[in-house]
């Protein structure tokens, strides 16, 4: 049986603890065998939302061995910069079980821990984008990645912030068990569109926003809810109640890109998402993302 050891610090993010906790809780629902356990630095633990913990066993009453994980979630980061000055000991505890081939694995800004126990050096590594500097001004001997979800060096794993500890779950539960598993998971957790450690903190769907033109704003997301749709400019214009030539001249001012370009960025990343879907075939995939057929598809994601 896996085991997975949760390590609370003081002024726990509660989604950094309660993504990949669920990721987990849902997939012994569907039968995986594996056991959670809760520990922490002391018994009195506060969310950093004030939500207070019950009981906590301390975390030198871990018994682990190779193969089970340690999983570390992120916290209030002034909380957090005291126990790196104070948790020398958690810190050795910490080196020991990764020479023993336990799984270490960081949320969020909980990567300064590893940091802290010597596990960053000379390993690719991530962390919230608001911090990634200073992890790397603090630990220069990493090789901090700013712009990925999640990061797996050796028996290390460090992920971005908040959400991105779902991603990171579901990517180690696909390597205990199979594609096919960790797709019902992310069903099951109405996740619908898992991402892996290659897709970007920042992606499309938020990108080329920074703009305060609501017609454009409601175009996007027309285009987002109906992606299989063929979609002319005509209609778009119609839309938001203007001329076609109108709206791709404000279109084009307001995101750097053609309504065509936009759609196709749009279409390619949800055709990258349901890539990871085994039950999804090419044709599928091309059908429910607007492109005419498999062959197109696979053009457009070879030039792009």
């Amino acid at each position: 049986m896996k085991k997975i050891a949760f390590i609370i610090p003081p002024s726990v993010e509660l989604l950094d603890l309660a993504g990949p906790m669920q990721v987990f809780t849902e997939a012994k629902f569907y039968g995986f065998n594996v056991h959670l356990e809760f520990y922490s630095f002391g018994q009195k633990i506060k969310s950093s939302a004030g939500l207070p913990f019950g009981e906590i066993y301390h975390y030198k009453k871990v018994k682990l061995q190779s193969g089970d994980l340690i999983l570390i979630p992120g916290a209030n980061f002034e909380s957090l910069n005291k126990q790196l000055e104070k948790e020398k000991h958690f810190f050795k505890w910490l080196a020991d079980y990764a020479e023993k081939e336990v799984t270490i694995c960081s949320v969020c800004n909980a990567a300064f821990m590893l940091g802290e126990a010597g596990l960053l050096k000379n390993k690719e590594c991530t962390t919230h984008w608001r911090r990634a500097e200073a992890l790397q001004k603090r630990f220069p001997d990493a090789k901090v990645l700013e712009d990925v979800l999640f990061v797996k060096s050796d028996n290390i794993y460090t992920s971005a912030g908040i959400s991105a500890g779902i991603d990171l779950a579901l990517a180690i539960l696909e390597e205990w068990t199979s594609p096919y598993f960790v797709n019902k998971i992310a069903r099951g957790l109405v996740v619908y569109h898992r991402r892996s450690h290659k897709h970007a903190q920042q992606h499309i769907y938020l990108d080329y926003r920074n703009h305060v033109n609501p017609k454009i704003h409601q175009v996007q997301d027309f285009i987002i809810e109906n992606i299989a749709s063929d979609l002319s400019i005509k209609k778009l214009a119609e839309l938001v109640n203007t001329s076609p030539r109108n709206l791709s001249r404000i279109f084009k001012d307001a995101t750097e890109l053609t309504i065509k370009e936009y759609q196709t960025k749009i279409r390619l990343e949800k055709a990258n998402t349901l890539k990871n879907n085994p039950e999804y075939t090419v044709d599928r995939i091309a059908s429910e993302c607007g492109f005419k057929s498999a062959r197109q598809l696979q053009r457009i994601l070879k030039t792009h």
